[in-house]
């Protein structure tokens, strides 16, 4: 594995700059938000475009899991009615922004290529719901479809989950959750792109990646660890994934952003899950940058790092190979 923090500054891929500064130019539009409601109506916005097109799934449905801290609204990303194997996907933002609007066509990417129900939580943000209740949410989620999959038309037994920078965090502590429960068979993989697993930021991380003008800089992750956190969760290795014994997960699946404040800790991650001995496969994407799997209607990085983790996904959960993909369908992904 490319070592992505000991290694020189890099150059951002060309098309995954394009779309940096896309989105950077897509804010400078607007009135700077003056609190966390038009944060997030701005944020979705700006993320609106990068979500259109793409796969066309063959029905999309939503339900209410039940929860203690509230109903969870889910929706489920189905590419064809033959599907059954499921992937449980948590957007990222900070555990602030975004949302399974934002993320919609992340979510029908993964369905498409792996073949898979995808099945997005809509879970609640903070600094309203600080830790844990968006974990809880998450776990009540993966309990509920264990629950009913038949009636969800969902293979009960094929459970994953995954998630991209806050949504990695919540996707791990999941996991981990499942385990000290005694139910970590429940879930078959976990996969984590440019997951936010610890608060520290290393000074070379920051000094490479972290500053103004990066995708996610130092200052704005800072930010979101203080929305999410009560005083006093920073020691628990739920809130804080790298703290936690990692022994007995699932096969878990890493995607490291080359250039992104977060590849050192993610590296970290994919030692501690070596030692502990979980089967573990990690990716470095060259020159890309934090939020970069968003870019895949105009980088080919993008489309890359979707297939590897949904190629990974379909061996996890021993989903057939050879299950084709309709191109007709899948051509709109390359628009």
């Amino acid at each position: 594995m490319v070592n992505a923090v000991n290694a020189p500054a890099r150059a951002l891929d060309p098309d995954v700059r394009r779309f940096v500064e896309a989105v950077a130019e897509a804010y400078l539009q607007h009135p700077a938000p003056t609190n966390t409601a038009e944060r997030r109506a701005l944020a979705d916005l700006v993320r609106k475009p990068w979500a259109e097109g793409g796969p066309i799934m063959a029905r999309t449905e939503e339900h209410f899991a039940p929860c203690a801290s509230g109903d969870v609204r889910v929706r489920l990303y189905r590419p064809d009615e033959t599907a059954t194997r499921t992937l449980v996907y948590i957007h990222g933002g900070g555990w602030t922004i975004f949302s399974i609007d934002s993320h919609d066509r992340l979510m029908r990417e993964y369905a498409a290529r792996a073949r898979v129900v995808v099945v997005g939580v809509d879970y609640a943000l903070a600094p309203e719901a600080k830790f844990p209740i968006a974990l809880e949410q998450v776990v009540a989620v993966v309990r509920w479809l264990r629950a009913n999959g038949a009636a969800l038309g969902v293979d009960a037994s094929s459970l994953s989950i995954g998630g991209d920078s806050a949504g990695g965090n919540l996707a791990l502590a999941a996991a981990l959750a499942l385990r000290d429960a005694g139910d970590g068979a429940v879930l078959r993989a976990v996969l984590v792109n440019y997951g936010a697993v610890d608060d520290e930021i290393a000074a070379r991380a920051h000094a490479l990646y972290g500053g103004a003008g990066n995708m996610l800089e130092s200052a704005e992750m800072a930010a979101f660890w203080r929305n999410y956190l009560r005083e006093g969760d920073r020691d628990n290795p739920l809130a804080r994934p790298i703290m936690a014994n990692l022994h007995d997960l699932p096969p878990v699946f890493v995607a490291i952003a080359e250039c992104d404040v977060l590849a050192e800790q993610n590296e970290r991650l994919v030692e501690r899950l070596t030692q502990a001995r979980v089967p573990v496969e990690a990716r470095v994407y060259e020159g890309a940058a934090h939020s970069f799997l968003e870019a895949m209607s105009i980088s080919a990085l993008a489309r890359q790092a979707i297939d590897d983790g949904a190629l990974w996904l379909k061996a996890a959960l021993g989903a057939s190979a050879a299950a084709p993909v309709d191109e007709r369908k899948m051509a709109h992904s390359r628009e």
